[in-house]
């Protein structure tokens, strides 16, 4: 996975919502109803996030019928965890610059 990839993972999950939704769908596939349950969004917002986050390649979708159920791609997942992995921070690094 190369930069650019990241760079457009990154870009689908910076919005507050669709991490949320990743991190729902982190304990395994939930059905659209289910996801939309958990926010104060209409159902053509949630679609409007679902395809931006299945078009980055983050999320499956499998439909069932008129019901869309959602899961992680693993593989995918798995590669942007080893690319932030990788990612190290310097000895010289100051750690009271850093903190939140």
């Amino acid at each position: 996975m190369n930069e650019i990839d990241i760079a457009l993972l990154c870009k689908s999950i910076g919005d507050s919502n669709r991490l949320k939704i990743v991190k729902m769908l982190s304990d395994g596939e939930k059905c659209a109803c289910k996801i939309l349950e958990e926010f104060e969004i209409s159902q053509p917002t949630l679609s409007h996030h679902m395809k931006i986050l299945c078009e980055s390649g983050l999320v499956i979708v499998r439909r069932e019928g008129k019901w869309s159920h959602y899961s992680l791609n693993r593989k995918i997942v798995l590669e942007l965890k080893a690319f932030f992995e990788g990612i190290g921070v310097s000895d010289n690094y100051d750690d009271d610059i850093g903190e939140l």
